[in-house]
């Protein structure tokens, strides 16, 4: 599911780790940008969650990163990057309330592990690949029909 001719890149950005003060500025951008192209509001509030949920993971859980949205005939895709821990257990990563942010992270009000459950909810296809030590991709992507 790469990219390939057809495929229009619409937003590309970098994130950096505990950056919690720019934490969504992707997601809204990528909201009006939608908008302006003339997006149905569904796509575009299942479009903003996956990417605030995507952008908030690199912020909370790795050493920074980056967040692209791409046009691809027939859907978007959103390509999370970074560089970190990765996840150990995938499965279990998925599941409601698992999580593995610091208690300092929780104390200002995120890493309830729910991110990647609504990413998943969201999505209408989801790829995850991460590697312990090195870090994680992760693909989720939305039909436009």
């Amino acid at each position: 599911m790469g990219s390939n001719a057809d495929s229009k890149e619409i937003i590309n950005a970098e994130v950096e780790a505990g950056d919690f003060s720019s934490g969504g500025e992707i997601s809204s951008k990528l909201k009006d940008l939608l908008r302006k192209l003339g997006t149905s509001s569904k796509l575009i509030r299942k479009i903003a969650i996956i990417t605030y949920e995507l952008e908030m993971n690199i912020i909370i859980h790795s050493e920074g990163g980056s967040l692209a949205a791409e046009v691809n005939p027939g859907r978007i895709d959103i390509i999370a990057r970074d560089e970190g821990p990765g996840i150990e257990d995938v499965d279990k990563a998925f599941k409601p309330g698992y999580s593995t942010a610091s208690e300092s992270v929780r104390e200002m009000g995120f890493g309830a592990g729910m991110g990647l459950c609504n990413i998943k909810n969201y999505a209408d296809n989801l790829e995850v690949e991460s590697e312990l030590g090195v870090g994680t991709t992760i693909r989720a992507s939305i039909d436009l029909k």
